[in-house]
């Protein structure tokens, strides 16, 4: 693969991290000095980590761990940080006219000039209504001494928020946006944070914590926890093994849909190379293999193979879901990124149609090996339930398409991070102190939560991350107030409620314990994150704030009972006094403006 940007990679076969505090940087520069900012070492399953302290590149003091295969001693390390990706506008190959047809209105679209979105997404027909999304109930505040356990798998889909803007620059308002179709970590993790500091030396990846006041509630804390993979210079040469498995069933006969698709297929081929081998199945009626095997090299053939394809029939997604994998399984190389990236509306309706029919059949599909990439397309039948199925339940990701930039980002910019799984299965489970906090909330992974002896056991699914992702937690915590009375001063007859020795003694606030599977084991690997006090600042940068806002629009537009009286008019405010430092989240604050 020699895709033009290497985005960061977790490398699972080494069971190590670091943990950064917070406010790096601040928006005020008078503040930046008063900004905490402290690493934090992890603690493991099976060795402890001694090192000498090497200075930060930040001022802060960084606990380099040593490992038992390598005794070299520590070093100082420098770190280079993300600058934003640029939101550009890209035109397309194609000189092909295609019509729209809208209402009485038809609109006709050169794909040689337009780019379906310059700048951010034009407006497109309003087909809201049929849509199908998956409701779920807000998590809520939860007692730290009767349930001390967070558990949840890990989700870093960002299909949400395309999906919202495409509604947006529809014109739906606020009272339009369908119940389900925001989900707040997904609109979190959209962005790039500059602030979350990748690992040093031999760690696999960092955790980045910070706690600040709760902008939308007073009485609370906001704990915000950045996971930053690891940069690996060799990802560009991991060969590839891809199946395209493309519907071509009449739902997608509209210039948002196939046409779109044909074309940001179009950049992911110029980006592949004689090592890389590439499948093209259909599906509409029945599935249809179109291409078997082809070297990615012959980017003519896979052009023309793509560009040939037309919209007519049903939808039996199923048939070609087994085809796919067949021929994924076929072609599949050992030690590659073996991977069926499917491109839908989700308008399934011939064949296996049904949630638990379709979770069935790619549970069983996922033992092969083979990741899943879902690209969402379209408008009107968007049947999003389907699609988030699929992805969460065959080893995948999930991202909605809704105009040439959105494919560029996903398809070629985003390349690594979103085609290559470096870390599977992996949970989350965060056990909070009661010396120091009394409840709190998750915000968002509502569809993602688990029971908490789940962590523990590896069969069950927890979720996947691609090289280079960056995935954002928050979690709304009450403090103790040392001066009522606590429930760990009523006595019970059948169990224990006072605090451990530890917990007593402890600065820690909580601690995050993260568990994964390296993409080709089935046994997991364990590390721990002590979170303290340390990591609260009165003085936030901009990232951390930006983050914040996001949140807060998620749970606005989820009518969250939690978010008080705050407005999207009060966060687009708060928006505009923090320095944006890319396109992505200038157009995030053009977008609530909107609304």
């Amino acid at each position: 693969m020699k895709n033009k940007r290497i985005a960061a990679i977790l490398i699972g076969t080494v069971l190590t991290a670091s943990l950064t505090g917070c406010g790096v940087t601040s928006c005020a520069p008078a503040a930046r000095e008063e900004a905490a900012s402290e690493f934090i070492e992890p603690e493991y399953t099976e060795e402890a980590a001694e090192c000498k302290t090497a200075p930060a590149d930040n001022g802060s003091s960084y606990i380099e761990p040593s490992y038992p295969e390598a005794e070299a001693a520590c070093e100082t390390y420098d770190s280079e940080y993300d600058d934003g990706s640029l939101y550009l506008n890209e035109t397309a190959a194609s000189g092909s006219l295609y019509s729209s047809t809208a209402g009485d209105s038809v609109r006709t679209y050169d794909m040689a000039k337009d780019t379906l979105c310059p700048g951010i997404c034009q407006p497109v027909p309003a087909h809201s209504n049929g849509e199908n999304y998956k409701s779920v109930a807000e998590n809520a505040f939860t007692d730290v001494l009767s349930s001390p356990l967070s558990t949840f798998g890990a989700d870093i889909d960002t299909a949400s928020y395309s999906n919202l803007r495409r509604m947006i620059n529809e014109g739906l308002r606020l009272s339009d946006i369908p119940a389900g179709s925001v989900r707040t970590e997904e609109l979190v993790n959209y962005f790039n944070y500059s602030n979350y500091r990748s690992p040093r030396g031999n760690d696999a990846f960092a955790v980045n914590a910070s706690i600040i006041d709760c902008p939308w509630n007073k009485e609370t804390k906001l704990v915000n926890l950045g996971i930053k993979a690891k940069e690996a210079g060799d990802a560009k040469d991991t060969p590839s093994n891809i199946v395209f498995l493309i519907d071509v069933s009449g739902s997608m006969n509209s210039y948002d849909k196939l046409p779109l698709l044909q074309m940001g297929f179009n950049m992911l081929v110029d980006d592949l190379d004689e090592n890389d081998r590439v499948s093209i199945v259909t599906y509409a009626s029945s599935s249809d293999i179109v291409i078997a095997g082809v070297p990615g090299n012959e980017h003519t053939t896979l052009k023309k193979a793509i560009n040939s394809l037309e919209a007519g029939g049903a939808t039996n997604g199923g048939e070609g879901i087994r085809s796919a994998y067949r021929l994924a399984e076929k072609y599949f190389i050992k030690g590659g990124n073996n991977r069926v990236i499917m491109a839908t509306d989700g308008d399934l309706n011939v064949g296996v149609t049904s949630e638990d029919e379709l979770e069935e059949l790619i549970t069983d599909k996922k033992e092969s090996g083979v990741f899943l990439s879902v690209l969402g397309f379209g408008t009107g039948n968007y049947n999003e339930v389907t699609l988030e199925t699929l992805a969460d339940k065959g080893n995948g990701n999930y991202s909605y398409i809704d105009c040439m930039n959105e494919a560029k980002k996903v398809l070629v910019d985003e390349f690594n991070s979103t085609l290559f799984t470096v870390a599977k299965d992996v949970k989350f489970q965060t056990e909070f102190n009661p010396k120091y906090v009394s409840e709190y909330r998750l915000v968002g992974y509502e569809n993602r939560t688990m029971a908490a002896k789940d962590f523990n056991d590896d069969t069950k699914d927890g979720g996947e991350i691609g090289s280079g992702h960056a995935m954002t937690v928050m979690y709304e915590i009450r403090l103790n107030d040392e001066s009522k009375k606590t429930d760990e001063d009523i006595a019970l007859r059948y169990q224990e409620t006072d605090l451990s020795e530890e917990g007593l003694k402890s600065d820690e606030w909580m601690t995050v314990s993260v568990r994964y599977k390296e993409p080709d084991e089935d046994e997991s690997k364990l590390i721990y994150f002590p979170v303290s006090s340390r990591c609260y600042t009165k003085n936030p940068d901009c990232d951390t704030l930006f983050a914040a806002s996001v949140a807060e629009c998620g749970m606005i537009l989820n009518d969250s009972e939690y978010i008080g009286n705050v407005s999207l008019r009060d966060v687009s405010k708060q928006v505009s006094k923090l320095a944006l430092d890319d396109e992505y989240k200038e157009e995030f604050a053009d977008l609530i403006r909107e609304l």
